[in-house]
């Protein structure tokens, strides 16, 4: 679920936030949220401080503006900000010299030309904001019905207010190119705003909505990652894993982009190996790698005439043997290079540290009850003719 209560404004004008103690990622409230370790240095004299501030919009959008009135702004402001038409509203998010960082890493010209910021929000800013971001649920939902009276075949995600409420930006996904004419037409008629439309891939849609993943913790996508790299089949066949797209794909359809968190150091791993489709020349006939382990270095080899019946060697071994058969040579056979297996059983003992009972106690067989011990002793009668 998306949160409602991210960046809206409450009774004092002020941002009351989503109330999840910087837990929530679903609106992106604190994706990446820098921390100025800067603050408290004081600049060198004569410098003066960096004129340009970072503000975050809805699901953690930031732009760059330039604080061209010098107004005294730290973290957490409200501000009004330039827009294409009219104004927009944001939280200040960095300010000072680590702003120029931020720019130089996204490739920012920060002399070049830069919207500007108008002013801090007046309580009349922030009332218009707050109320057109309590329209978006109740807009999304009619817009979703005029898509679907126009059988489109598009999905509208999510919607985001401009801050002087005079311009929606409708966010949607697709499979393929969709001609929203007339959908425009009906939009703005429907909401009487200026209609902006956005199309967005599959990720994006889930960084936007959020949710869990199925390893059990929020979506990357929605708490920290930022950039969405290409993710193919070969990440999982470096990695040995099962080319089931059940498990491969994430919520948003695609392949998980966690198969490219450890696949440089598979790689890394897989110099040591030869090829897959290396091929072993012997006397005895061809193999052909049939499996192998990384972690272990090991590696399983079968004739092409028997290909049931796996040898297992070592990697280096596979290396001396194909640089062998470069040379023109032929080792006898597989067998002579086999890695043998010592399988050594360890014996596990409990011990019973807390006075609990024995944990072989379930073990042992059930003792036979004594049926004259379960019976109650019946009390002698009397006679009645005594």
């Amino acid at each position: 679920m998306a949160c409602t209560s991210c960046s809206t404004g409450s009774n004092d004008g002020t941002p009351r936030g989503c109330k999840n103690n910087g837990t929530c990622g679903t609106d992106s409230c604190n994706k990446l949220t820098v921390f100025d370790w800067l603050s408290n240095m004081t600049l060198p004299g004569g410098q003066e401080p960096f004129d340009c501030v970072e503000v975050r919009f809805k699901n953690g959008r930031k732009e760059f503006f330039r604080n061209s009135e010098k107004l005294q702004l730290s973290i957490s402001d409200v501000v009004a900000t330039e827009a294409a038409s009219g104004h927009d509203v944001g939280i200040v998010s960095l300010t000072g010299e680590l702003v120029r960082v931020q720019m130089d890493k996204k490739k920012v010209d920060y002399k070049g030309e830069i919207p500007k910021i108008y002013r801090k929000a007046t309580q009349k800013d922030i009332d218009i904001w707050q109320e057109a971001r309590n329209r978006e649920e109740a807009i999304q939902v009619r817009a979703r019905e005029l898509a679907i009276a126009l059988n489109l075949e598009m999905k509208i995600s999510d919607i985001e207010f401009q801050g002087d409420a005079s311009k929606a930006t409708f966010y949607y996904t697709a499979n393929d190119r969709v001609d929203f004419r007339q959908l425009i037409k009906d939009y703005a008629a429907e909401f009487k705003i200026r209609i902006e439309m956005k199309q967005v891939g599959f990720r994006q849609e889930a960084a936007r909505l959020g949710g869990i993943g199925s390893c059990g913790r929020e979506l990357c996508c929605s708490s920290w990652l930022t950039d969405f790299r290409s993710v193919n089949t070969s990440a999982a066949r470096y990695q040995q894993l099962s080319l089931n797209p059940q498990k491969l794909a994430g919520q948003c359809g695609k392949l998980k982009c966690c198969l490219n968190y450890e696949l440089d150091t598979y790689l890394d791993a897989l110099k040591g190996f030869p090829d897959m489709d290396t091929k072993i020349l012997t006397e005895k006939g061809d193999a052909y790698c049939q499996k192998l382990d990384i972690f272990k270095g090991l590696m399983w080899f079968s004739y092409a005439n028997n290909p049931a019946h796996w040898h297992m060697i070592k990697a280096d071994q596979a290396k001396q043997i194909v640089a062998l058969n470069k040379q023109g040579k032929k080792i006898a056979q597989l067998e002579d290079y086999v890695e043998e297996v010592t399988s050594t059983s360890v014996e596990k003992k409990f011990e019973n540290v807390v006075g609990q009972d024995s944990l072989t106690r379930f073990d042992q067989p059930k003792k036979k009850n004594n049926k004259n011990k379960n019976k109650k002793r019946r009390k002698p009668t009397k006679d009645k003719n005594e």
